[in-house]
């Protein structure tokens, strides 16, 4: 079992540092829009300063502060280690990045960008060690009023991109194409990426990931 621990640890914070990467390169190519959430944190970013990687702890914070007042339950490690890792690695791409200035190349980076992006929610999401702040509050929401997931997941989008819209956060066809497309991808790569874990960690059974208390 500490074999299926460190790997689904190993996963987890790769798969973190992938989603960090993709989002940063979607961000490169923001002339197409971005995630609903990267809008309102880039909008947040051009009004008061900081970094675009400080308003996503900032955010997932206040997202975790609320959601664990409702639900009156401690976070798991995970979610507090997604909110921090995820923001400074953001920063961290988008400083290595190189700013693109070119439509094709804006183009290529934005697409790349959501496929890696998607790939690194299935792997951090795969080996089941906690939800990221903004999972959480779409989880809440669905617990507390019994809507659908995809109803609350996209009146959740529609606010923050709203919100970032107005604060000038650049907002286009291919923040609907992360809408439409990104969740595709992401159910297609979350089973996949829980089969690679479980074959590395030579087990047969997936609820093992789900029952697991390892973390």
């Amino acid at each position: 079992m500490r074999n299926l621990l460190a790997w689904r640890w190993i996963f987890f914070i790769g798969g973190m540092v992938i989603m960090s990467l993709g989002i940063s390169l979607t961000i490169k190519g923001q002339r197409l829009g971005i995630s609903p959430w990267d809008v309102l944190h880039v909008g947040l970013f051009q009004n008061i300063g900081l970094t675009i990687g400080s308003w996503s702890i900032i955010t997932g914070f206040l997202i975790v502060t609320v959601t664990s007042l409702v639900l009156r339950e401690w976070p798991r490690w995970g979610t507090w280690l997604n909110m921090m890792m995820i923001g400074l690695f953001i920063d961290f791409f988008n400083w290595i990045l190189p700013d693109l200035t070119s439509l094709p190349a804006q183009i290529v980076s934005f697409i790349l960008g959501v496929l890696v992006l998607s790939y690194g929610v299935g792997i951090y999401v795969s080996p089941n060690l906690g939800a990221g702040p903004r999972d959480s509050l779409m989880l809440l929401f669905v617990e507390k009023f019994g809507w659908s997931l995809r109803v609350v997941r996209t009146a959740i989008e529609a606010t923050v991109t709203l919100i970032g819209f107005l604060l000038g956060g650049p907002v286009g066809i291919g923040t609907l194409f992360v809408v439409l497309f990104c969740g595709q991808i992401i159910q297609i790569a979350l089973p996949q990426c829980r089969i690679i874990l479980l074959k590395i960690t030579d087990q047969e059974d997936e609820k093992v990931l789900l029952h697991y208390k390892g973390a």
